[in-house]
């Protein structure tokens, strides 16, 4: 199984794939978006949207998860990137619909270090611990590496969950 781990945001976003075959989980590819060469906002969700349907022609990944919202120093940041964030998701519904899992930064944090206030270089280091030394050109492509890694650790409860909740209410999520 391939996972697409997203990082969103309105500048540049990160992305990463990994490989879960049993409990062996290997590392694929990572890189980063980047929109800022855009300078009207509302122009760059356009290119958020075809920048995310490229990647899943690319890498064709069968689950993908993206971090929440977090907290943000401005309302209009936080504005930005949950639109930023839509349209992303909306790029993926397309083709992977029920196959979209969103996760916190915390349990991020938590799942790759066990601590959910983790720094970013203790997140790094869990993250060499696991697949050994990888050259990230910025922040954002190991941010989306812990994404995936977190969904690997965490899918099969997400699934368990998803399965209750559709007994329960009948209903298919």
């Amino acid at each position: 199984m391939i996972i697409l781990g997203i990082d969103p945001g309105s500048r540049k976003a990160g992305y990463a794939l990994i490989e879960v075959q049993g409990k062996k989980i290997s590392y694929l590819a990572s890189g980063a978006l980047k929109f800022d060469h855009v300078d009207e906002f509302i122009d760059r969700l356009g290119l958020i949207y075809k920048s995310c349907e490229e990647i899943l022609i690319k890498y064709q990944p069968d689950e993908i998860s993206v971090e929440s919202l977090i907290y943000v120093k401005s309302i209009e940041a936080l504005s930005k990137l949950a639109q930023a964030r839509g349209a992303m998701v909306a790029a993926f519904t397309h083709t992977h619909s029920g196959k979209i899992f969103e996760y916190a930064p915390n349990l991020v944090k938590s799942s790759v270090t066990g601590h959910g206030h983790a720094s970013k270089e203790a997140v790094d280091k869990a993250l060499g611990m696991i697949f050994g030394k990888i050259n990230f050109k910025t922040t954002d492509e190991s941010d989306a590496l812990a994404i995936a890694v977190c969904h690997a650790l965490n899918r099969n409860m997400r699934m368990k969950l998803m399965e209750k909740k559709t007994m329960t209410t009948g209903k298919t999520l």
